[in-house]
C-alpha cells in the first residue's frame, strides 16, 4: 500500500507512517466508548437498599382521610353531649348534641325521611357517615321504640270456619249438558266437552262403563265418579244395517272402515241380515264387536 501511495500522491515512507498513526487514533477515538460500555464492571447492589425501599411510605395515614372523616370534620361540632336518643325520631340539632356535624346529621335524618329505618342499635353502624370511634361511643345510648301496631289484636285472629263438605251430583249422563257434567266432582270442562261428544257419536249411553272409552277417562278416573252418575232408559240412535250406507255406520266407534266396508259387501252379495247371527258370518267382525254394536242396529 505504501508503495501505491509512493507512485500515484509521492508519498515518503515517514509521511505513509504517520498516515497509519493517525487513523489508528481515530479507529480508537471510535471504538473506546464500546469497549468502555462491554468491559465495564458490574455494580454491586447496596445491601441495604431493600430496607431502604421497605421505609418508604407510599401514603401518609395520618393525612389521610375517607369520605366519612372528611364529613365529620367539616362545618361547625358543637359541643359533645351523650344522652338517651332514638336514631328514628332525633332531628339534625339532636345528632349535633351528640358530636356529630352538620353534614353527618342532616344525611341520617334524610336517610329516616325516606323510609330508612333503624330496627336494632346495631343498624347505626350502617351509616358510613359515623366513624367507627363514633358508633362505639354512641351504641350504649340507642334506644329504639317498639311502635304498637294500631289494629286490635282480636281483629288480627283467624276466623276459622267449618269445612263443609260439597254434597255429591248424581248426574245423569244421557240427558246431562256441559255445565252440569261439570258440576262431577273429577270432571273439568275438557272432560265434560269429551263425555258430550263421545255420547253423540255412539248416539246415547248403554251403560256406564262406556265411560272409560272416552279419552283420557281411564278406570281410576271411572271409579272416582261412578257414584256420582247415573243414567236414564233413553232411546239410542239405531241404524238398520240392511239400508245403512258407509256414513251411516262409519260414526260408530266399534266399526272400522274395513269392517264396514264388509258388512256392505257382505249384505250386496248374500242379501239382507235377519238378525246379529248373520253379523257373525262377516269373517273380519268378532262377537265381541258384534256385542258393541248390538245395541246401535236394527235389522
Amino acid at each position: 500500500m505504501r508503495i501505491w501511495l509512493n507512485k500515484y500522491f509521492g508519498f515518503t515512507k515517514s509521511e505513509f507512517n504517520g498516515l497509519i498513526f493517525l487513523l489508528s487514533i481515530l479507529f480508537l477515538l471510535k471504538i473506546i466508548p464500546y469497549l468502555y460500555v462491554y468491559f465495564k464492571p458490574v455494580t454491586q447492589n447496596d445491601p441495604n437498599l431493600l430496607a431502604q425501599i421497605q421505609k418508604i411510605e407510599l401514603t401518609d395515614d395520618r393525612n389521610f382521610y375517607p369520605v366519612r372523616d372528611r364529613i365529620e370534620h367539616a362545618g361547625t361540632i358543637k359541643a359533645e353531649k351523650l344522652f338517651n336518643f332514638d336514631p328514628n325520631t332525633l332531628t339534625i340539632e339532636g345528632w349535633q348534641s351528640l358530636g356529630l356535624s352538620p353534614k353527618q346529621a342532616q344525611s341520617i335524618v334524610n336517610y329516616t325521611q325516606k323510609g330508612g329505618k333503624f330496627y336494632k342499635p346495631e343498624d347505626l353502624q350502617k351509616m358510613y357517615t359515623i366513624s367507627p370511634e363514633r358508633y362505639a361511643k354512641l351504641l350504649p345510648f340507642v334506644q329504639i321504640k317498639t311502635s304498637a301496631s294500631s289494629y286490635p289484636q282480636n281483629n288480627l285472629a283467624y276466623d276459622k270456619k267449618p269445612y263443609l263438605k260439597k254434597t255429591l251430583q248424581i248426574v245423569d249422563i244421557n240427558t246431562a249438558d256441559s255445565a252440569q257434567l261439570d258440576e262431577i266432582k273429577g270432571v273439568g270442562g275438557a272432560f265434560a266437552t269429551r263425555i258430550l261428544k263421545y255420547r253423540e257419536r255412539l248416539g246415547g249411553f248403554h251403560h256406564k262403563e262406556q265411560l272409560m272409552e272416552v279419552y283420557g277417562l281411564d278406570s281410576t278416573k271411572y271409579q272416582e265418579i261412578k257414584d256420582q252418575i247415573s243414567m236414564s232408559s233413553v232411546a239410542l240412535k239405531v241404524v238398520n244395517v240392511n239400508t245403512a250406507v258407509f256414513d251411516d255406520l262409519k260414526r260408530n266407534p266399534y266399526l272400522s272402515y274395513k269392517q264396514i266396508n264388509a258388512i256392505i259387501q257382505y249384505r250386496k252379495q248374500h242379501g239382507n241380515y235377519s238378525g246379529l247371527s248373520d253379523l257373525s258370518k262377516v269373517l273380519i267382525l268378532n262377537q265381541g264387536i258384534i256385542n258393541k254394536i248390538a245395541p246401535y242396529i236394527s235389522f
